[in-house]
């Protein structure tokens, strides 16, 4: 029987990572230059502009929703269009932010296998009503690396994505807030992922993986940058002291402990993965491509698991089907005490049928 809860719920659960907490610390000796105009700030920019291998505009803020509502606000005029997967976190988890901070851009919705755009089904919608004074008018695309459903973007079909875009002339948007995540699974290098594939504006996202609230906007194209920092300053993302966000990020990159974090993240999934395949009644979804899976439970198994302190989201998705994520904080040992659990329950249910 579990006597502390051990959450699967969201890597928002888990507390901030020790490089983080380090710089933060750091950070707080002697005095600084508010509104982003402090050392810190200034040389993350550089940082990122090595760690992306091209010259990079950043802002940042404290929130995703901020980042890729300001992005895409940056990105798409109040008459425009923003083609993203219906399973997206902009469609679905946003509150309508990208079209309040766009000034009443809409959010057009595509269906895609595995909770990816279809390159093919892009280019069509992109050429929908296009010119006609009556409809709003495709200007940006945004794809979410991982996505809600946990799958990975390959290279390929980012290019693809990416050339589409470009045929199409409008802007590539990605939602990084498991950019790391999708990093290490793909085994190449941020720039490979985002710019050399045709992204535009990338949200960096942090707080998943380590932070405590730091997000960056990493622009790679230029001419989105002042429009973007008046936005930010509009809607109060603008933080006067600035460098304990930037001091966040520059723990998060230090010696790669992200990429080491996200890793980790990812191989908790992997291992909760390979120990659901051998469970009775239990079935994945997906194959595991980072740190967040999907399955189908029996409906007691999930009563008796949350009674037990295990905590997950269950049932939003349909009857039965829970979502687990693991994070750079989840241990081998909570893994295996869930898949001990569910391996118990498994074994009562066989031996007591009425149970079920």
């Amino acid at each position: 029987m579990t006597t502390i809860p051990i959450n699967f719920a969201s890597d928002n659960t888990a507390g901030a990572a020790p490089e983080v907490l380090d710089a933060l610390i750091a950070a707080n000796h002697g005095l600084a230059a508010p509104y982003g105009n402090d050392p810190l700030t200034q040389a993350l920019e550089q940082r990122f502009a090595a760690l992306f291998e091209c010259p990079v505009r950043m802002l940042l803020v404290s929130t995703g929703t901020a980042a890729n509502a300001l992005s895409l606000a940056s990105m798409t005029p109040p008459w425009g269009s923003v083609l993203c997967h219906a399973d997206s976190h902009i469609q679905h988890d946003e509150c309508g932010a990208p079209e309040f901070f766009s000034g009443g851009a809409k959010l057009q919705p595509l269906a895609g296998a595995a909770g990816k755009l279809d390159p093919d089904s892009l280019a069509v919608a992109l050429q929908v009503k296009k010119g006609d004074v009556h409809a709003v008018q495709p200007s940006a695309v945004s794809v979410t690396q991982c996505t809600e459903i946990g799958s990975v973007y390959t290279l390929d079909h980012l290019d693809a994505i990416g050339a589409v875009c470009r045929q199409a002339g409008v802007g590539l948007h990605m939602d990084g807030a498991r950019f790391a995540n999708a990093l290490v699974q793909l085994d190449c290098s941020p720039a490979d992922m985002t710019w050399k594939r045709g992204v535009s504006a990338l949200s960096f996202g942090a707080t998943k993986n380590g932070a405590l609230a730091a997000e960056a906007v990493l622009l790679f194209d230029p001419a989105l940058a002042e429009p973007l920092a008046f936005r930010r300053k509009r809607s109060g993302h603008l933080l006067s002291k600035m460098r304990f966000c930037a001091a966040q990020l520059h723990g998060y990159l230090h010696d790669d402990a992200w990429l080491r974090h996200a890793r980790h993240a990812n191989a908790m999934a992997t291992r909760l993965a390979s120990g659901l395949a051998a469970i009775p009644g239990v079935q994945l979804s997906a194959p595991v491509e980072a740190n967040m899976l999907f399955c189908q439970l029996p409906e007691a198994m999930i009563t008796a698991l949350l009674a037990q302190g295990f905590q997950f989201y269950h049932g939003r998705w349909a009857t039965g089907v829970a979502r687990l994520v693991t994070s750079f904080a989840t241990r081998p040992e909570q893994v295996d005490a869930l898949l001990a659990a569910m391996r118990a329950w498994s074994a009562d249910a066989a031996a007591h049928p009425a149970k079920k």
